[in-house]
């Protein structure tokens, strides 16, 4: 288990984060990566992401790689630890894993790590966006209660809330950033597809395929 949530972690910090700005970038000429703002709630929400990605990150170097008793500086929940406890942890990794990267590969070069002012971007409604409005969001909340699961202590619980209350802000900054770039035509997106997962409504399905994140 240790080896599978270093390779994992760093699979998944790889291909999901640096390798896809990196094909964004190479067939844009854009940086995806857009919190970067000095100040405001989108600063806040950068600095969050950071520390959630650094927190986790740490915690499983110190539970894959450092000496045992260190880990029990993290604060370990033993009454979570168990095989069944794990085994739901891998399943939603492997998910959210196998998720995202889909999501990403539908969302193509509208890809972004933030909301990009700069540059417009389409409404992607096709795909795994035809069940959720935000499948890469939901996809990161699956992998910070995997490893929550898989690694269950007090840093893994704290990083799990803080990234998943980072993510609803998030959310709700970018249905309002599409509000104004995409008007009716994303209203009447958001009112057929669930916010994070669901059948599509059966009323009048969006006309032109768009994106988001």
């Amino acid at each position: 288990m240790k080896l599978f949530i270093l390779v994992y972690v760093i699979l998944f910090y790889t291909l999901a984060f640096f390798w896809r700005s990196y094909v964004t970038w190479r067939a844009t000429g854009v940086n995806p990566y857009r919190l970067t703002q000095t100040d405001g709630l989108m600063s806040f929400l950068g600095r969050l992401y950071r520390l959630v990605s650094l927190g986790s990150v740490a915690a499983v170097l110190l539970y894959s790689l450092a000496p045992a008793d260190w880990y029990a500086y993290l604060g370990p929940l033993t009454w979570l630890e168990g095989a069944a406890v794990t085994a739901v942890g891998v399943t939603l990794l492997v998910l959210a894993f196998i998720w995202v990267l889909a999501a990403q590969a539908h969302m193509g070069n509208s890809w972004r790590i933030g909301i990009d002012e700069e540059n417009e971007t389409t409404l992607v409604t096709g795909g795994l966006f035809r069940f959720s409005r935000n499948p890469i969001f939901l996809g990161m909340r699956l992998n910070l209660l995997g490893l929550f699961l898989v690694m269950p202590n007090a840093l893994t619980l704290a990083l799990w809330l803080l990234g998943d209350v980072a993510i609803q802000i998030q959310v709700f900054l970018e249905e309002e950033h599409l509000h104004r770039q995409h008007g009716d035509a994303y209203r009447q997106y958001q009112a057929v597809t669930p916010r994070y997962l669901g059948l599509p409504s059966r009323r009048t399905q969006p006309q032109r395929e768009q994106s988001h994140g």
